[in-house]
Order: C-alpha cells, then structure tokens, then sequence
C-alpha cells in the first residue's frame, strides 16, 4: 500500500475511534431521584436492594435517602453523614410496644436540584413506630410531606423536591426528559436496572462507525485498484 493510501487508511481509522468517544460522552445520562441505603452500624453506607415500602427494620436501625443525579446504583451518591443510631435518637426515649429507627435525610447538593429549586439542609430524625412498621411508614412519620408516582416511587420528601419524580437528565446539556430511573430502590419493588441508558455508546453509534469503516476500507481497495 502507498503511503497517500496507508495515511488515508489511519485517518480513517482513527476518525471512527473519535466518532464512538464523542456518541459515548454525548449520551452521557443520568437520572434525578432518591436513593434509599441501609447502614451497618457504622459508617459505612449500603445501596438498599428493596424498596422502603418492604424493608422492616429492626429497633435501632439507621436508614439513609439521598436525592442525587446518577446513572445506576453503582455510582449512586451516599448519604453526606452517617451517624450512629444513639447519636439521632438519644432524646427519643424508648417505649414499650414501639421501635425506634434513625434516619438520615440528605437532599443532596445544588448541582444535584432541579432547574429552580434550592436543596433543604441534611438533616436527621429519630421515628418511632410500631415494631412491624416499615422504612417508608418510619419516613412518613418524621418527614411528610412525601410524595409518590403511580408506580409507588418515592418522588419527594419534605416536599421535596416540588415537581418531577426519577427523569432523565442529558449529560451533555443538563435538560431533563420524563423516563425510568435507573434503579427501583426507591420504590416498592426490588432494586433493579430500569434505564436503558448505561452512559455509553448505544448499538446504533458502533452499527454506524462500522458501516463508515467498510465504506472506507472498500475506498481503499478501489483505490489501489485504479492505481
């Protein structure tokens, strides 16, 4: 092969290359929503695998939900704090016939809050239910007031925020779009990927960048053909 031809054949290459880094970033998604987590006890935080409505956690359990942007459960953002179960409810005394669970409730960061809105300071609270009571039923008593979609997702807490529940926000511009978010953590039922959107190049962009490189590569040929 000439050089013209072997200098044709690189850029070509490296064309398509820059072609699927470019979709990649340019469908870059994620979505706005509350993230529910359980603790160990400690400090450390763990991505809830059932929804509020299903989890009944035992007497001195602490629980965190964190309104953030994110593409899936693995980069969701944890809860800014976590605290020990008696440092939330020391003034909380016990009772008999009831639990006490911590929660912790962290809307997250202005870049995190829709067009409009300003997110409401971190804070905990110490609910005290009865001992069959659920996260949700634990939320409900210390932070309405919340608000769900049809499909029981938790869309708002405190009010917050005021309007939209789990869209799709676009990486590249920041506009939203209604869609599923990316995990049902938040919901009723068991955690689970429902966005369509990894972040990534689509099937579409490579069937694309394929078809230009065979187009090239028949160039190519045809080319060295006439020569």
């Amino acid at each position: 092969m000439s050089r013209p031809l072997r200098t044709a054949a690189v850029l070509l290459l490296v064309g398509a290359v820059l072609a699927v880094l470019g979709a990649g970033s340019a469908q870059a998604a994620g979505y706005r929503y509350w993230s529910f987590w359980e603790s160990d006890g400690g400090k450390n935080w763990t991505y809830a695998t059932q929804g509020p409505s299903l989890v009944r956690p035992d007497d001195g359990a602490v629980q965190g939900f964190r309104f953030s942007v994110s593409a899936d459960s693995q980069d969701s953002a944890q809860p800014r704090r976590a605290p020990a179960f008696g440092a939330v409810c020391a003034d909380t005394p016990a009772k008999d016939g009831l639990k006490r669970v911590a929660l912790v409730i962290d809307p997250g960061t202005a870049a995190d809050a829709p067009d409009g809105e300003k997110p409401p300071a971190l804070r905990t609270a110490c609910a005290q239910v009865a001992p069959d009571a659920s996260t949700a039923e634990a939320l409900a008593a210390v932070a309405k007031p919340l608000r769900y979609d049809s499909s029981a997702m938790l869309c708002a807490i405190s009010g917050y925020p005021r309007s939209g529940c789990g869209e799709q926000v676009d990486g590249g511009s920041g506009a939203t779009k209604t869609g599923d978010p990316a995990t049902a953590s938040a919901t009723g039922d068991d955690a689970s990927s429902g966005g369509s959107d990894d972040g990534g190049p689509s099937v579409g962009v490579f069937t694309g960048v394929g078809a230009v490189l065979v187009l090239g590569v028949a160039a190519v040929f045809q080319a060295r053909r006439r020569r």
